[in-house]
């Protein structure tokens, strides 16, 4: 399919991250662009001032007029609707109906698609590399799993750039819909259970994305990962790890800058600042570094683009940040990630309590991974665990916060939202952490009201 008879863009979900990107693109590319949503949020609020029509009632069978038109208008969904929502059944009938990913599979047919994968750093660092990308010679479209704090946006259009950045996401196995110039793939460690069945089946998943890249095409990934080369150019990238091709080493905290030295075989950078801090963006930085070196940017134009990277909302952002109190806020939904971040934490502030605010995500991924959230939540001082996100989850029975409760112990308490603002009054020093990728953002402005004031 082609998207030259395409005049209007109708979305079922539109209020998703990604969607909304795609949203925001087309209607940037002077599309007329509408859609749907479950709930209104900043991000519909954002979508509706920008001149797109959102609505919040399955209309079904009673979608705008303008988009009753079959021949002009592509519909565009994604798998976290149900089958049996109306409007979705209705369109299916009648119109063109593709998944997010399809419509990304397109756009990277008409560009040369830089592709993100990985189970964690996916969003942190396709934004970095659009970041990077952007204030360097070669530019480049964009298309995020989360709000950047240099755009403001989950989106970049550029329609002179080459290069487009998409974040390749391995849910519903939506990636191998993409046809890539290049990628990096920051992580495989088992995670979507639910959809791949084993965890063997989710690495032959990201094996066959990195196998796309045919015929030498570039693909950056972390070293060590169980990928087998069928073809395309390897680049492996990691913190001390002298056999990977890039090496990150020195990483440092010195005068308020993150700074480390970056090695290429026997060329070295030396004291490069990078924007944020946490051994996860060092590892991010090094993975934007190979890609932008291999496409031809400069030291400098790397150097300049990493300091002034200032990150992604709800990735290790900064809330609160005084002499004794910090409030940092961060998506973590996975134990891995968890324990990426708990160790950032202690590398940056070795002397202050850590109480950690955890919201799990999924019935299915908390029964998955327990002994690593127990493991890794066991590590903060003190543990506030608040009850499951179900998404689009049923309950699973025995899959309980009460239970990572009990089995954490030492420190660990059940808590409401409304408890967690109550128990925040109490805290006056020390580190505090929002971790989840539920809804736990919702208390996070009162959460940084009550924290502001100790």
């Amino acid at each position: 399919m082609e998207l030259n008879s395409i005049k209007r863009f109708y979305f079922i979900g539109i209020g998703g991250i990604g969607m909304s990107a795609l949203a925001r693109y087309f209607k940037a590319k002077g599309f007329d662009v509408a859609g749907y949503d479950k709930t209104p949020s900043p991000l519909t609020d954002e979508l509706q001032k920008e001149g797109i029509a959102v609505h919040f009632e399955d209309l079904g069978a009673n979608i705008p007029s303008a988009y009753q038109d079959t021949e002009s208008t592509l519909v565009v969904y994604t798998p976290a609707i149900p089958k049996t929502m109306g409007e979705l059944v209705y369109v299916q009938q009648k119109h063109r109906v593709l998944k997010r990913s399809e419509v990304l599979g397109l756009i990277t047919q008409t560009s040369k698609g830089l592709g993100v994968a990985g189970t964690h750093g996916k969003t942190t660092t396709s934004t970095m590399l659009a970041y990077v990308l952007s204030q360097s010679h070669l530019n480049c479209s964009a298309f995020l799993g989360g709000i950047s704090s240099n755009f403001n946006s989950n989106v970049l259009v550029e329609p002179d750039a080459v290069y487009s950045v998409i974040e390749a996401d391995e849910f519903d196995r939506s990636f191998l819909r993409l046809k890539p110039f290049a990628s990096i793939i920051t992580a495989m460690d088992p995670d979507h259970l639910d959809i791949y069945g084993t965890e063997e089946s989710f690495r032959e998943g990201f094996q066959e994305y990195a196998d796309k890249h045919k015929d030498g095409h570039l693909v950056v990934y972390k070293y060590n990962l169980p990928l087998k080369q069928t073809g395309f150019k390897g680049i492996s990238y990691g913190i001390n790890a002298p056999e990977a091709q890039v090496s990150g080493t020195n990483l440092h905290y010195e005068a308020g800058k993150f700074l480390m030295d970056i090695h290429f075989g026997k060329e070295v950078w030396k004291e490069v600042a990078l924007g944020l801090p946490g051994i996860h963006n060092a590892e991010n930085a090094l993975a934007v570094t190979a890609m932008c070196k291999e496409l031809g940017l400069s030291e400098t134009e790397i150097r300049n683009g990493l300091k002034g990277f200032k990150g992604v909302k709800r990735r290790f952002e900064y809330q609160v940040r005084t002499e004794k109190l910090i409030y940092i806020d961060d998506y973590a939904h996975h134990p891995t990630e968890i324990a990426s971040l708990v160790s950032s934490i202690r590398l940056l502030y070795p002397d202050k309590k850590v109480i950690g605010i955890f919201q799990p995500h999924l019935f299915s991924r908390t029964r998955d991974f327990e002994p690593g959230f127990v493991a890794e939540l066991s590590k903060l001082d003190e543990a506030l665990i608040m009850p499951i996100y179900p998404a689009r989850e049923e309950p699973i029975p025995g899959v309980t916060s009460d239970e990572l409760v009990r089995k954490i112990g030492r420190n660990a308490h059940l808590k409401t939202p409304q408890e967690v603002l109550e128990f925040a009054a109490s805290v006056h020093e020390g580190v505090v952490l929002t971790i989840g990728a539920g809804d736990i953002d919702r208390i996070v402005p009162e959460l940084k009201k009550i924290l502001e004031k100790q």
